[in-house]
C-alpha cells in the first residue's frame, strides 16, 4: 500500500497547494511506495513564520527542564518505533536493515544527550579591570533554525542538527532530501506525540526550490546543510547575502592508511566496512586505501577475496551485508565514475559493474568495486563517488603516506593503521581531517564532535560544541559604583 504524507506545519499535517505530490520509489523493488508533498513558496514562508511565532511566543520561554523532558519523550518514543522507522528508511533508500535500526537507536540516544544538556547552558561572569563593574555572558537561543538533510541518512544526520538546535531553545523547519522524506515526516508525528508545542518542529518537503524558498522566506537565524559541496556553495551564498550564519557538512574523500606494521585482519575489516558499509554512501566513507608498499600485494588480494563473498540482496533481511545504491540518479552517477575509472588507467581488480542474479533482478546493485594503483592525479582519487568503490594507492615512507593523504580538496574524515603509537600521534597531527580515526574507522558517537576542512565545509555537529552553534552569547555590564566617570575616558 502507498503512504501519502503530508507537510508538518504548526502542528498540522497540510496538503500541499494544488495537490502536487511526487512518488518515492523502493530502490529496491522499483516500486512506488509513498507520496510526497511538494510544498509551495507560500508554505514554506507559512512554516517559516509559524516557526518565528512559536519561538516569540513560548518556546523562547520555556524552562531548559522542560525542554529536557520533550526531547527525552520524543527519545522514548525513537526507541518504541525504531523497527517501524527502519523499515521504512530502508524501504527509502536501500540501505540495509541493521544498520538503518543501529541508526534509529543511534538517533534516539543524541536526543537523550542533548535533553541532559538543555538545562546546564550556561554563561560566565568576567573579572574585569574595574572592580566596581560586574559583567557576565548570557547564552540564548538564535530563533528559527533551517535544517538541511541528505538521503543517505536521514534519521542519522536530522538528529545531529534538531536535537541541538532544540535543546538550545530554537524552533525549526525542516528540508528532508526529495530521494528519502518519509522518515522525516514520520518523525514529525513523534514530535507532535511527545508534546512539543505548535510551530516548534515544522517540516517541509519538496525538491531544490524550496531550500531556496526556506532561505529567502522570511527572517531565519542560522541554516545547517548536509549535502554535496556544489548545493552547499549555493546555500552559503543565499544565506551570506542576509548575514545568516551557516554550517556545511558536505563531502569526502577520505584517506584510509595501512603501514606494514598494523594488525592486517583488524585493518582488512576497517578497510571493507569503511566502504562497503551503507554501500559506500556515506561522506566519511574511506574511499582512498592507501597502502604501504611492502604489504599492498597482500592487501589487494584480500580484500578482493572478501569482497566478492560479500552478499547483496534485500536490504530488509538481516543476513544481507550491501544494499542498493540509493536511487536511480545516484546508481548511473556510480556507474558512471567506474567507467571514468577504467578510462584513466585505474587497475580493475574486482566488480566493475552492475550487480546481477537472483534476487537482484529489479534492484539498483553495483558490484563491490576495487580499484589498484592509482595515483592522486586520478579523479578517481580526487572526487567524491558516493558509491561502493574502493580506490588502492601505494606509498613506500611515511612522509610519502601524508602527502597522498592531505592530496585532495576534502578533509573530512581518516583512518590510520599501526602499531608505532609514536607514529600514530605523528599522522594525527599531520593529518588535515576533522576526524582521525586511529585503528578503526567509521565510528561515531554522540558526544565526540564532527565536521570537516576544507571542501569538506565548516562547523563541526555532535558534541557539546554543536550545541553552541544555535546558541549567541549575549554580554551585561552593570556598573554599580557610587562614582561618576568621565565620559571621555570611556573605551570601546
Amino acid at each position: 500500500m502507498t503512504q501519502k504524507y503530508d507537510l508538518f506545519i504548526n502542528n498540522e499535517f497540510v496538503a500541499p497547494d494544488g495537490d502536487d505530490y511526487f512518488p518515492a520509489y523502493n530502490p529496491f523493488t522499483g516500486e512506488v511506495h509513498a507520496m510526497i508533498p511538494q510544498a509551495s513558496d507560500a508554505q514554506v514562508a507559512e512554516a517559516v513564520a509559524a516557526a518565528r511565532t512559536a519561538f516569540d511566543s513560548e518556546w523562547s520561554k520555556t524552562s531548559g527542564l522542560e525542554r529536557s523532558k520533550l526531547l527525552n519523550k520524543l527519545a522514548d518514543l525513537l526507541e518504541q518505533n525504531a523497527e517501524r522507522m527502519a523499515v521504512l528508511e530502508t524501504t527509502d533508500n536501500g540501505k540495509v536493515i541493521r544498520e538503518t535500526k543501529g541508526q534509529m537507536l543511534m538517533a534516539a540516544r543524541s536526543y537523550r544527550f542533548y535533553a541532559g544538556a538543555a538545562d546546564k547552558i550556561f554563561g560566565q561572569s568576567i573579572p574585569l579591570d574595574q572592580k566596581d563593574v560586574f559583567d557576565y555572558t548570557r547564552k540564548e537561543p538564535l530563533g528559527v533554525c533551517v535544517l538541511i538533510t541528505a538521503w543517505n541518512s536521514p534519521m542519522s544526520i536530522l538528529c545531529m542538527k534538531l536535537a541541538p538546535a532544540l535543546a538550545a531553545g530554537n524552533s525549526v523547519v525542516i528540508k528532508p532530501s526529495e530521494h528519502a522524506s518519509s522518515t522525516t515526516l514520520e518523525l514529525a508525528r513523534l514530535v507532535k506525540e511527545a508534546g512539543f508545542p505548535a510551530g516548534v518542529v515544522n517540516v517541509t518537503t519538496g525538491d531544490y526550490r524550496v531550500g531556496k524558498a526556506l532561505i529567502r522566506s522570511g527572517r531565519i537565524d542560522r541554516v545547517s546543510f548536509t549535502g554535496s559541496p556544489q548545493v552547499g556553495r549555493s546555500i552559503a551564498a543565499d544565506a551570506g547575502e542576509r548575514l545568516v550564519p551557516v554550517t556545511l557538512e558536505l563531502g569526502g574523500k577520505s584517506p584510509n592508511i595501512i603501514f606494514d606494521d598494523a594488525d592486517l585482519n583488524k585493518a582488512l575489516v576497517g578497510a571493507l566496512a569503511g566502504i562497503f558499509a551503507a554501500t559506500g554512501q556515506t561522506c566519511i566513507a574511506g574511499s582512498r586505501l592507501i597502502v604501504q608498499r611492502s604489504v599492498y600485494d597482500e592487501v589487494i588480494e584480500r580484500l578482493a577475496k572478501r569482497a566478492e563473498m560479500i552478499k547483496l540482496g534485500n536490504p530488509l533481511e538481516m543476513a544481507t551485508e550491501m544494499g542498493t545504491a540509493a536511487n536511480e540518479p545516484q546508481f548511473n552517477r556510480i556507474i558512471e565514475r567506474i567507467e571514468k575509472a577504467k578510462a584513466e588507467g585505474a587497475r580493475l581488480v574486482t566488480g566493475g559493474k552492475q550487480a546481477t542474479g537472483p534476487g537482484l533482478e529489479t534492484g539498483y546493485f553495483i558490484e563491490p568495486t576495487i580499484f589498484a594503483d592509482v595515483t592522486s592525479e586520478m579523479e578517481l582519487a580526487q572526487e567524491e563517488v558516493f558509491g561502493p568503490v574502493l580506490a588502492i594507492i601505494p606509498f613506500e615512507t611515511e612522509a610519502e603516506a601524508i602527502r597522498i593523504a592531505n592530496d585532495t580538496r576534502y578533509g573530512l574524515a581518516s583512518g590510520v593503521w599501526t602499531s608505532d603509537i609514536s607514529r600514530a600521534m605523528r599522522m594525527v597531527n599531520a593529518i588535515e581531517a576533522g576526524t582521525v580515526w586511529v585503528n578503526t574507522y567509521r565510528s561515531g558517537q554522540v558526544m565526540a564532535p564532527f565536521g570537516g576542512f576544507k571542501d569538506s565545509g565548516f562547523g563541526k555537529e555532535r558534541g557539546m560544541v554543536s550545541l553552541d552553534d544555535y546558541l549567541k552569547i549575549k554580554n551585561v555590564m552593570i556598573d554599580y559604583s557610587n562614582d561618576e566617570r568621565d565620559p571621555f575616558m570611556l573605551k570601546l
